[in-house]
């Protein structure tokens, strides 16, 4: 009788897990459909995709550029390395 209650709860919760992604992803759904977009902002627009380009090609280092633009030198190479793709 035990391993039934086991079981039963088991399941409870796996349909749990089911009910709450799907409702997720409806609700993701339905943002998308208004037009708005999740995570963080994009820290590099075009300019500053720009200036990083031009400062890299006069042979500033990605920590110089960052420091120029106010970003990390991580972001300056994402941004330049996913162009190049």
């Amino acid at each position: 009788m035990g391993e039934a209650i086991v079981g039963i709860m088991a399941v409870m919760a796996q349909l749990r897990v089911s009910m709450i992604r799907e409702n997720t992803r409806r609700g993701l759904a339905h943002a998308r459909a208004q037009g708005r977009v999740g995570g963080r902002p994009r820290v590099m627009d075009a300019d500053r995709i720009d200036t990083a380009r031009q400062l890299r090609e006069e042979g500033k280092s990605y920590a110089q550029i960052g420091k120029i633009l106010g970003v990390s030198a991580a972001s300056i190479y994402r941004s330049l390395s996913s162009e190049n793709r």
